[in-house]
């Protein structure tokens, strides 16, 4: 009922179930659109489209069409009725309900109405809602889309932005025709019969793109080799490796230096790693895309935030901190992981510059000879030692990239 175009452009890469089963006095129908996490720019946006339509049973002498119709009329006088209510709220909260607005043309009557609402700091949401009645078919369409930025704190209603009113009816009222459309053509081809549910639940995900893999280049890319005694100076006598991978719009170069048998102090074994991986962002021209690159740059922050100052598992975050007078954008992280193979501690700077997102990371720790790599003896690098070395090599090779066209 719903066209396929129409329903990507109001929820983007949607997984969409749907169900049906038979009640005592009702056939019911359900499809549901969701997609709650839709990369756009420096925002994460939600939408969600929820329809039912349910087909009713003649009751004693009440036949389908009139019992669809008390139904349709408990809910317009249940939407009036909450247009003008004044419901308790505590302090921290707020709810606005619309007038009923009537849609014409659809069905044997259809009317939508917007909600809004705010919960104190963690919810703040808004949605239209349609009605329609045709025949013995009630339908109800529920649109709700909201966004948020990348960078806000996690579990908070930080920075969100909900559907206004006049999108919302706008959006449900063209819905609600959509599928009261469908429903009297079908009731054309099938007068009289009552539908029968289908046998199982469906659900439709969209198709995962496949995970490219990382292709080693036969040299370094020339902004590495440039910083090359810089690298060295922080992993001396290091294991060299330059990778390559393209990713849709972006292209990533990994450069790394690694050093897993340095001599430590008192015949230890010292490990140290640094490794720069960056993302070039381009548009289907293949000019440089900036505005990707301010979207990746947030969503990587976002993640970042949202850890900083926690620990799960044998890795602990420390704060963020904003780097001044580095690329367009940068702050850099101190995070400290005892799980898996290698105990390590490493410093992370992340650099927007132009339509280029960099990520250098410094990492390292030491441990008596003869002990593994994620022993319990390991001592894991200084915070100093982490995050100067990180912004020392980041300082270094944003100056080369400094010196090439932005976005190169």
């Amino acid at each position: 009922m719903l066209p396929k175009e129409e329903a990507e452009r109001l929820v983007p890469g949607a997984t969409m179930a749907k169900a049906s089963r038979d009640s005592d006095y009702t056939v019911n129908f359900t499809c549901n659109w969701q997609n709650r996490r839709i990369s756009y720019g420096e925002f994460w946006r939600s939408r969600e489209i929820d329809v039912r339509i349910e087909q009713h049973k003649g009751e004693a002498a009440k036949t389908g069409r009139s019992m669809a119709q008390s139904s349709y009329e408990i809910d317009y006088r249940g939407a009036k009725y909450g247009a003008t209510a004044k419901p308790s709220l505590d302090p921290d909260e707020k709810q606005y309900v619309s007038p009923v607005k009537d849609v014409t043309g659809v069905g044997e009557g259809a009317f939508a109405q917007y909600t809004w609402r705010r919960d104190g700091k963690l919810l703040w949401y808004s949605y239209g809602e349609a009605h329609a009645r045709v025949g013995d078919m009630t339908i109800q369409v529920k649109f709700q889309a909201g966004q948020q930025r990348k960078d806000a704190q996690i579990l908070s209603n930080e920075s969100t932005k909900s559907i206004t009113e006049e999108n919302a009816i706008r959006e449900v009222s063209g819905l609600i025709a959509h599928f009261a459309k469908g429903a009297a053509a079908w009731q054309a081809q099938h007068p009289g019969v009552l539908a029968q549910p289908d046998q199982a639940q469906v659900t439709q995900t969209p198709t995962a793109r496949a995970t490219p893999s990382p292709t080693v280049l036969a040299a370094f890319p020339p902004a590495c080799q440039a910083v090359t005694e810089t690298a060295t100076g922080l992993v001396p006598g290091p294991t060299t490796r330059a990778r390559g991978t393209e990713s849709g719009n972006d292209d990533q170069t990994e450069c790394r230096w690694l050093n897993l048998d340095l001599p430590g102090e008192a015949g230890n074994v010292r490990i140290r790693s640094a490794l720069i991986t960056t993302h070039h962002f381009t548009n289907r021209a293949g000019d440089a895309d900036e505005g990707a690159a301010k979207s990746f740059y947030a969503s990587e922050y976002g993640g970042d935030k949202n850890t900083a100052k926690s620990s799960i598992g044998g890795i602990t975050w420390g704060e963020l901190r904003d780097v001044d007078g580095l690329g367009d954008q940068a702050y850099s992280q101190f995070v400290q992981t005892r799980q898996g193979e290698v105990s390590a501690s490493s410093g992370t700077v992340t650099v927007r510059l132009g339509a280029l997102v960099v990520r250098v990371d410094y990492s390292g720790a030491e441990r008596p000879k003869g002990e593994p790599e994620n022993s319990p003896k390991v001592k894991l690098m200084a915070q100093k030692e982490a995050q100067d070395g990180a912004l020392t090599l980041a300082r270094a090779y944003l100056a080369e990239l400094a010196g090439q066209p932005v976005g190169s």
